[in-house]
Order: structure tokens, then C-alpha cells, then sequence
């Protein structure tokens, strides 16, 4: 007989990570701290598809850009030949579903949403190729407050995510007739300095002028400096509003410094721009970035609506989180069902379900291929599992009808076992759970909305 050979180990694909249960209880901590802090400003989810039409992006991002050139994972339908792509980011897809179903026809929307964003670029730290971002739009408001109202609502999250050290850069890029006006001085005066330019530099001279001003490049630094400012170029209207934004922040006592070099490369941006950035994961400085975008909707075919929005990437505020000390992992239940023997086990499946009625979460000892093990064996499994109580049925309590219920948290020279009839199992347990608080989030509540 020939040997069977070894099946071929299949890794994931580079770039793309699993979340594994060891960190999953950090991401659920961001996703729900972001989405009550979203919700108490009456920001709604939208969820939409991962995959759309490559149109879609080459309208909003621009052809021309970095993202649409080389990091979109676009494919053909093999189907029907439909040109698709994976989403690089939120905001258009939200903006699709918001013209497609007319959402703001009976008045304007907050909407949040969340989920993989995916881009062909080389990973690095806090960067991946099917990456993570938590984002909000504000749909229809064309007013300086909701700008104002999502810069608070970011500093909120960080203040509940227990985030120091993130500081707050604000600027506007005017309207596009402003932009056009200090594009040509701007053209004009790098032109005279072409000598310092490097290669992107030049190859963005005609293309996306504005994006020079962003680099990193320290050979370039003071010439940029010293280039035309778009806010000296703003009218009257442009400045009432970034001038409104900025009393707003002032009278809330919101920090920001402003950074006349901010600026966006997609020609939709208008007005405010914001970046949340941080000195804390080394040159990756941004955590968040948001701006007013009122063209967009027009440019997609829908009626002109003023529109307003942020993204951040999950991934580099987890890394964040963990530079600030990793908030200690729950436990993964309040009670570990111990139990040795056939009447034993089916007796625990009745106690488990009956604690789960009452709002706890409980783990039921599972066999393995070496069969159930010995008491010391799944008291160990018990201690393990973070449980603040194990619920011990064996031959004796079944004959007795009762359960001995021990304490895994208690002090030194507190009662730790006591033996509690079947019937009672479950007010004991909500009880001493209640009273100590120990429990590992929460006896669930009817009538609270998780």
C-alpha cells in the first residue's frame, strides 16, 4: 500500500490576520465602548456590503489616486463579468446605500458603521491588508456644530477607552474655487524650488499639488513651511464656518493645534479637516482622520447634501490600548459545572440550563477523547476559566439531591463550600454573586439593552 501523503498545511493569506480568543476580548471592548459612545450621540448603524461595484471607488476615491492605482483588490466576476471590488474604505459605500435608499428624504441621518476595509499594501505595524475601521457620517447637517459634535464624540471615546497622549490637529481646505485659487500660487511656488523636490514630489506637481505638503520628507520640510497657506485663501463663508467649529471646541475646552499643512487628497473634501494623532506608535501618527466631504453626494448623482465624516483604524488603537496597559481579560463565565458520572452529567445539564435562565454564563465540563477526568483534573479546568463559582455534582450528591457550590474567589478564612439542595442551586449562586459583585460581567438584565 502506498503511504498516505501529508495533506499540505494552508496558511492564511499575508497581510490578514485571525483575531484569536486572547485578544478578541480587546476588540469586543473597542467595538462596544465605540458603539455606546456612538449611540448617545443618536448616530444609527448602517451596515453595507464588503464588496461593490470598482466604479463606485474610482468615482469617490479619484482614479488618479494611490488606492485606486495600485491597492484596490478589484477582480472580474466570473459570473457575469461585472467589474468588482473589495471596499478600501466606508464612507462611499455608505454614501451609495444613502442615495440608493433615499435616506435623507424625510431629514438628515448620523449613521456609524464597522468591518474589514481591505488594500494591497505592504503590511507593516498597525497596517494590514484586510484591516479594521470603526467610522461615522453625518448626512444632510451643513452647519459648523456637527463638526464640532463629531470631534467631541471622538474625544468621548477616547476619554472611555482610558486614551492619553492623542492630540487633536484641525484646519480647513476652503471650497473647491478657493483651492483652485491657491493651487496655481502653489504650482508656481514649488516650481521655483523644483531643485527640492524628490520624486513623488515631482510626479504629484501637476496631479495633487496639495499632497506635497504632507511629506515626510526632512529635506523638504522648510520649503513647505514657508509655501503658500490654503487658509489665507479662504472667503468669507469658508471662515465663518471653520471659525464656528473652532468656537465650539474653544467653549468646550477641546484642545487642537492648527495645522495649515492638513489636507486631503480626494478632491471632495471641503472645509474642515480633523486628524486625531499620537507620538505613541512611533511615525504612524494618525488614529483618526475626518473632514467635511459636501460635494461627494452630487458627484455620485445624488441631490447636493452637505455631508460630514471620520474613520479610525482599529487595529493601531489597539496597539494604543495595549501601550497603555492591556485592560485585564474577563472571565469566561460565573460558574464551572463539575461532574462525575452518567446521573451526575444529565443532573448538571439541568442546573446549567436553569443558571442560564437566570442571566449567568456557565461552562459544562466537556469530555475528551481521555473521557471525562478526575474531580482534581476539572477543578483545575474550573480555576482556569475565571469563574468566581464551581457547582460540584458527583454520586453522593445525587443520591443527597444537592450540590456542593464552591467559592473560587473567597478570602482567606471565608466559608469556600457549601452544600446547597438542587432546587435552591440557582438563588445561591445569584445571590453570593450579587452580593460579592464578582460576577464576570453582569447577571443580563431583561430590560437593559446590550
Amino acid at each position: 500500500m502506498s503511504e498516505t501523503k501529508k495533506a499540505e498545511k494552508i496558511t492564511a493569506i499575508k497581510g490578514m490576520n485571525d483575531i484569536l480568543p486572547t485578544d478578541s476580548h480587546l476588540w469586543q471592548l473597542f467595538e462596544n465602548t465605540a458603539q455606546s459612545v456612538v449611540q448617545s450621540y443618536g448616530f444609527q448603524q448602517i451596515r453595507t456590503p464588503i464588496v461593490e461595484n470598482t466604479a463606485l471607488f474610482a468615482r469617490a476615491i479619484g482614479a488618479v489616486t494611490d488606492i485606486v492605482e495600485k491597492e484596490m483588490y478589484s477582480f472580474t466576476d466570473s459570473m457575469n463579468g461585472d467589474q468588482l471590488t473589495l471596499r478600501p474604505e466606508g464612507t462611499a459605500g455608505a454614501v451609495r446605500a444613502v442615495i440608493e435608499h433615499n435616506l435623507v428624504y424625510e431629514g438628515p441621518k448620523r449613521l456609524w458603521y464597522t468591518g474589514p476595509m481591505f488594500r494591497h499594501e505592504r503590511p507593516q505595524r498597525g497596517r494590514y491588508r484586510q484591516f479594521y475601521q470603526f467610522g461615522c457620517e453625518a448626512v444632510g447637517f451643513s452647519g459648523p456644530d456637527v463638526d464640532a459634535e463629531m470631534i467631541m464624540m471622538c474625544r468621548r471615546l477616547w476619554d472611555d477607552l482610558g486614551l492619553e497622549n492623542i492630540r487633536l490637529e484641525l484646519n480647513s481646505i476652503g471650497d473647491a474655487e478657493e483651492r483652485a485659487r491657491h493651487r496655481v500660487d502653489l504650482i508656481a511656488y514649488l516650481e521655483k524650488h523644483e531643485e527640492i523636490l524628490d520624486a513623488e514630489a515631482k510626479r504629484r506637481l501637476h496631479s495633487n499639488p496639495l499632497r506635497i505638503l504632507d511629506t515626510k520628507n526632512p529635506a523638504m520640510q522648510e520649503m513647505v513651511n514657508q509655501a503658500p497657506k490654503l487658509l489665507d485663501y479662504l472667503g468669507e463663508e469658508s471662515l465663518a464656518h471653520f471659525n464656528g467649529v473652532r468656537k465650539i471646541l474653544d467653549h468646550n475646552n477641546i484642545p487642537y493645534v492648527i495645522n495649515t499643512r492638513l489636507v486631503r487628497g480626494l478632491d471632495y473634501y471641503n472645509r474642515t479637516v480633523f486628524e486625531w494623532v499620537t507620538d505613541s506608535l512611533g511615525s504612524q501618527g494618525t488614529v483618526c482622520a475626518g473632514g467635511r466631504y459636501d460635494p461627494l453626494i452630487a458627484s455620485f448623482g445624488g441631490k447636493p447634501t452637505p455631508a460630514v465624516g471620520f474613520a479610525m483604524g482599529i487595529e493601531r488603537l489597539l496597539e494604543l490600548l495595549k501601550a497603555a496597559g492591556e485592560p485585564e481579560q474577563p472571565g469566561q463565565c460565573d460558574v464551572y459545572l463539575v461532574h462525575q458520572g452518567e446521573a451526575a452529567q444529565l443532573q448538571a445539564f439541568v442546573l446549567g440550563e436553569r443558571l442560564r435562565d437566570a442571566g449567568l454564563d456557565v461552562i459544562m465540563h466537556g469530555s475528551t477523547a481521555a473521557g471525562a477526568g478526575s474531580f482534581k483534573s476539572q477543578m483545575k479546568k474550573a480555576d482556569g476559566s475565571g469563574a468566581a463559582f464551581a457547582v460540584i455534582i458527583g454520586e453522593d450528591e445525587v443520591a443527597n439531591h444537592t450540590a456542593a457550590v464552591k467559592s473560587m474567589r473567597a478570602a482567606e478564612g471565608e466559608q469556600q463550600q457549601s452544600t446547597v439542595p438542587f432546587d435552591e442551586v440557582v438563588d445561591f449562586v445569584v445571590d453570593q454573586i450579587t452580593e460579592s459583585g464578582d460576577h464576570h460581567h453582569h447577571v443580563h438584565d431583561e430590560n437593559c439593552n446590550h
